[in-house]
């Protein structure tokens, strides 16, 4: 029996990685752009229901919301190819059509305001599922849509779905450079929040590693948002791959996910994949082999997140999804060489070992290369990237710097209380990182 996914897209950023992401989906299935099944994908064995659902005239609707607080994003998406692809009655935009200018609380208020057409959207399409398994949130903590609106419906799935997996792909600013944002850190640390504590499983996706790993590993000059999305929504395809095309290992979300978060808090997953390929760079071809691909994995310069490993960060756990034509001996001499030369360093205090799934490639899609991996990896430097977030609100929150536009809101009209328990809980989740790396728990 399937397992179904529903995909909720917020704001500007969740919508175009969405419409990337179910545009390289079809063209995985065999679908096309109208949702009608090519003649070439009839027989395929491919688990389609996981993500689609099928219309009286057989053609395939994805299994999305898609919700946004100004219009152009979705209409963008309504006009162009893949516009007859949803459900419109799944789209919902705004009346007034303003957006919420950047501001989380503004957000979060104006989910409040539309919370019940949302919900009632959400609970179609969980009534139009055999057996949900969960629901995939795509967003971004930095703008106000996609974090405000974002933190508000990870708090109802969690109060009205309890035993449903919340699973976010969660996009983190650039902190390295100057944002035209002003207010990131405030919107980011209070996203950080409701991921820390109303999702269960958080993907974390940095912009200044897609934008790196697109100017020197994709070798396109000058990257703009297409590529960096095209890059995302090969990771979301990837990590999606084993629930698409079942085996008999990590076939349903719950068995991806519960070996790689053995602390409960500690649920923040970092990405790397390998060999990156672009439709429009220069293409370049290597021989790929199961022990090269895992080696590069763990290669820094191939993680989809900017973080500084110190020499006591280490893995908590490892899962590598490998795509291809690939022999299961392969992978154990791969993994016995990867372990005498210890490239990867575990916490003291549980199984050093790398888990492999593998999986097959789309027949309907033609790649260059033989092998290709995702790693979905729980590594405790990642609460070096919270840290930033946190310095960066430390420096503008000690200068009390543009605080009206959030008194503004309802939320915040008696205080900014939120703010410090926002605060207390990244400041926690940090220190929770920091005690993994210990001898004893």
């Amino acid at each position: 029996m399937p397992r179904e996914i529903i995909t909720i897209q917020t704001g500007q950023c969740g919508n175009q990685i969405g419409a990337q992401f179910w545009q390289q989906l079809c063209q995985e299935h065999g679908i096309s752009a109208d949702g009608m099944l090519e003649d070439f994908a009839t027989s395929g064995n491919d688990r389609k229901d996981v993500f689609f659902y099928q219309a009286d005239d057989d053609h395939y609707i994805p299994r999305s919301i898609l919700v946004d607080l100004e219009p152009r994003v979705i209409s963008n998406i309504m006009d162009s190819q893949y516009g007859n692809l949803y459900n419109p009655e799944n789209i919902y935009l705004s009346n007034d059509g303003s957006g919420a200018g950047n501001n989380w609380a503004s957000g979060y208020a104006q989910g409040e305001r539309i919370c019940e057409d949302i919900m009632e959207m959400l609970d179609r399409e969980a009534d139009n599922s055999d057996s949900l398994e969960g629901f995939n949130l795509l967003h971004s903590i930095a703008g106000g849509t996609g974090s405000g609106l974002g933190s508000f419906l990870l708090e109802r799935l969690s109060d009205r779905y309890p035993k449903k997996l919340l699973q976010t792909y969660s996009v983190f600013p650039n902190n390295d450079d100057s944002s035209d944002v002003v207010v990131q850190p405030y919107n980011s640390l209070l996203t950080m929040k409701r991921l820390a504590k109303n999702a269960d499983c958080v993907m974390v996706l940095d912009n200044a590693a897609l934008t790196r790993i697109v100017a020197d590993r994709m070798h396109i000059q000058n990257p703009d948002i297409v590529h960096t999305n095209q890059l995302v929504s090969t990771v979301l395809s990837a990590s999606t791959t084993t629930l698409r095309y079942p085996s008999y290992m990590n076939n349903d979300l719950a068995s991806m996910i519960a070996p790689l978060i053995p602390v409960p808090k500690c649920h923040f997953i970092s990405t790397a994949y390998t060999p990156f390929t672009s439709n429009t760079s220069t293409k370049v071809v290597r021989k790929t082999t199961v022990l090269d691909v895992m080696r590069r994995l763990l290669q820094s310069k191939n993680r989809l997140v900017s973080t500084n490993p110190s020499k006591s960060s280490c893995y908590i756990s490892i899962l590598n999804i490998i795509q291809g034509d690939v022999e299961p001996t392969e992978v154990h001499k791969s993994l016995l060489r990867i372990r005498e030369r210890r490239i990867a360093q575990f916490i003291p205090w549980g199984p050093a070992s790398i888990q492999v799934a593998l999986t097959k490639k789309s027949p309907y899609t033609q790649t260059q290369h033989r092998v290709s991996g995702l790693m979905m990896a729980n590594h405790t430097s990642i609460a070096g990237l919270f840290s930033r977030t946190l310095l960066q609100y430390d420096r503008l929150r000690k200068r009390n710097a543009f605080l009206d536009l959030y008194k503004r809101e309802p939320m915040f009209a008696d205080g900014l209380d939120e703010f410090d328990n926002a605060r207390e809980t990244v400041h926690d989740l940090i220190n929770e990182y920091r005690a993994c790396e210990n001898e004893t728990l």
